[in-house]
């Protein structure tokens, strides 16, 4: 199977204003492995939910994972690793938390940094998500 560019996209569009000019897609799989671009907090039509609120960004975050998994043929049970991105360690317990509650069960690997900041002031968390599809569910 050749890659699979989901929900593709130029940021000239999404940032405009910006000078930008990259095609880029929200999920890729490749073969049994599905990668997905960093999640935040703005819905998977670009509207920012929870301004001020780094749990409610974590909880939107992590519905556009389940759906954006789901689109590329995976599920949450499929995730293996993710690394999560705060902008202020008083964030880390609401993220944490809503991050914790979608992967309830499944057990990936973790890495979570702290960051001076995001693609915008708004965002305060950012995760990135790798899965993978067992073999007899392809």
């Amino acid at each position: 199977m050749a890659h699979q560019r989901i929900r593709k996209f130029n940021t000239k569009d999404a940032w405009q204003g910006q000078g930008l000019d990259n095609d880029l897609a929200m999920a890729v799989r490749a073969g049994n492995r599905v990668f997905l671009r960093g999640q935040v907090g703005m819905d998977l039509d670009g509207n920012l939910v929870g301004i001020g609120d780094a749990g409610a960004q974590a909880e939107q975050a992590m519905k556009n994972v389940k759906q954006l998994l789901e689109e590329a043929g995976s599920k949450l049970d499929h995730v293996c690793k993710t690394t999560i991105y705060i902008t202020d360690r008083a964030y880390r317990g609401d993220v944490y938390r809503a991050v914790g509650t979608a992967l309830k069960g499944v057990h990936p690997c973790s890495t979570g940094l702290i960051v001076n900041g995001l693609a915008r002031p708004e965002l305060l968390m950012e995760i990135d998500i790798e899965a993978v599809i067992p073999d007899d569910e392809l």
